[in-house]
């Protein structure tokens, strides 16, 4: 996914009401911008942090700006754009980057299954068994290179798991939890059982279902962001 033209760098100097932040750009000038994670953003952020944001080139807009990266101190940056997980994935389907989603005939986004009255992020349709993919941002990371999910306690993603869960379980389909990793220091990805236990917990029980677990993570620039390479899972 390319930004054109190339996000514009600034100095963070808060978050605040979930929604926005305060920046300085490099000529001095303070702005308010859109922040569209409205997650707890743990550790992705701090005062004074480079950051880079996106202009809409909408007048319409009240808050023009769109903070899309943010860099931490030891030079990793971070997507913190939640929403743009799923077309980056996208994207590397398409582009066969996945190896273990690459044959498929045809990709639908958004198809209603289940019996909690859910959306799957992709289905596949492939010449044996159709492929449900449920995709998790992944931007936490607290120890050497290794990233967590989730970062908050999420009852919806509870019900993801029991949803993959049957699909594996009826043998009719392939079901699979992509972690879509959003920053450039994390190598690994684990359950984060120390902030939502129950969360990991189900997840163990999906994996012994056989819902399959993948970890993708990416390269990030002020001129694009794309997932390059799967990581390994703790």
């Amino acid at each position: 996914m390319q930004f054109t033209p190339p996000l514009t760098p600034a100095r963070l100097i808060k978050r605040y009401k979930r929604f926005l932040a305060d920046v300085t750009l490099d000529d001095g000038t303070e702005l308010t911008v859109h922040c569209p994670n409205t997650g707890s953003m743990k550790a992705c952020w701090e005062p004074g942090w480079q950051v880079y944001l996106q202009d809409s080139n909408n007048p319409k807009r009240k808050y023009p700006h769109t903070w899309v990266i943010a860099e931490n101190t030891d030079g990793e940056r971070i997507g913190i754009n939640t929403h743009l997980a799923n077309q980056l994935v996208e994207d590397a389907i398409r582009q066969g980057v996945i190896k273990e989603l690459a044959d498929f005939e045809s990709l639908r986004r958004e198809v209603k299954y289940g019996d909690e009255n859910s959306r799957i992020d992709f289905l596949l349709e492939t010449s044996e068994l159709p492929v449900y993919i449920e995709v998790k941002s992944v931007t936490l990371k607290e120890d050497d290179g290794l990233g967590y999910f989730p970062d908050a306690q999420t009852t919806r993603g509870q019900k993801h798991l029991r949803e993959l869960m049957a699909l594996a379980q009826s043998q009719q389909a392939r079901a699979v939890l992509l972690f879509c990793v959003q920053h450039t220091g994390i190598t690994s990805v684990a359950a984060a059982r120390h902030i939502d236990p129950a969360y990991a917990e189900l997840l163990d029980d999906a994996i012994k279902a056989g819902v399959e677990v993948l970890a993708y993570g990416t390269d990030i620039t002020p001129q694009e962001i794309r997932l390059t390479q799967k990581l390994t899972l703790r």
